[in-house]
């Protein structure tokens, strides 16, 4: 499986304080990735540093064949787009003013706004379902809508690599399952290579090709979903007790977190497997 993105002994600090270390990890082309791990882990720090946002202490990060390093700001605005936790748009900003903030990259002293510029920023409103909201500030909408929206500027970046850390934050449950449905189809009808950091476990085993477990500044598990979620896993990386069985709609691992809470029927334990 060829890797678009790939950390070779990866350190990463910030001040005296070693968030990363040693870190080796391979980012598969074409797939949803996504990293899982306890709070303070490092899981947003390598993702900030795969956008060159954070700089590395040592190590070598692997844009496919080329050094990030050594690649031009520019350059990787036009391979790579990130989306950080929590973005906020200037008051009174348009949702077609902020996605067309994606074709910065693209603009040139002798090439600037273009029709094809036009019709990327068409079709990232299209894709993302806020056509009839372009003209309307971005601080006029819900949750979802604003997500939409910067997920709609990072796809006018035209990038094939998108890095994501916790777009379903602050979400609802219903506009959760939206966003990750979007990225899933953008995946799957586009061929764009997501990474992205979720908290909630079961949904990053439902729509992740590739999970990556981080713990102790390093990569303690990776792989397909059915492969690295284990209940020896959930107690190692997030010191919790669990037990693991099948998600009866799609067959992908689901954690059930031992806890305290009200009795349950000990006839439907035994029939989910739970003993």
């Amino acid at each position: 499986m060829r890797n678009v993105l790939e950390a070779r002994d990866l350190n990463v600090s910030y001040g005296d304080n070693l968030i990363l270390e040693d870190l080796n990890l391979q980012i598969p082309k074409g797939k949803i990735t996504v990293l899982v791990g306890a709070n303070g882990c490092g899981k947003s720090t390598l993702l900030r540093t795969f956008a060159r946002l954070q700089k590395a202490k040592s190590g070598d990060i692997l844009l496919e064949d080329d050094q990030l390093h050594a690649i031009s700001t520019k350059e990787v605005a036009k391979r790579l787009a990130i989306l950080p936790q929590g973005p906020v748009a200037p008051e009174g900003l348009t949702v077609q003013q902020l996605i067309k903030q994606g074709r910065y990259p693209h603009q040139r002293w002798l090439k600037q706004w273009s029709t094809e510029d036009e019709k990327i920023v068409e079709n990232a409103l299209t894709v993302t379902q806020m056509t009839k909201f372009a003209d309307r500030p971005v601080d006029a909408l819900s949750g979802g809508q604003r997500q939409r929206v910067w997920i709609a500027m990072t796809l006018a970046q035209n990038t094939d690599l998108i890095l994501l850390d916790e777009p379903t934050t602050y979400l609802d449950m219903a506009h959760q399952v939206e966003i990750l449905d979007l990225l899933f189809d953008l995946n799957e009808n586009e061929g764009r290579t997501v990474v992205m950091v979720l908290h909630d476990l079961n949904l990053a085993c439902r729509y992740a090709h590739h999970i990556v477990a981080v713990r102790d500044k390093q990569i303690y598990a990776q792989g397909k979903p059915e492969e690295v979620v284990t209940a020896e896993m959930v107690q190692a990386v997030f010191r919790m007790d669990c037990t693991i069985i099948k998600d009866p709609l799609f067959s992908t691992p689901l954690c059930v977190p031992h806890g305290k809470g009200r009795s349950v029927n000990e006839e439907i334990l035994e029939e989910v497997g739970i003993s």
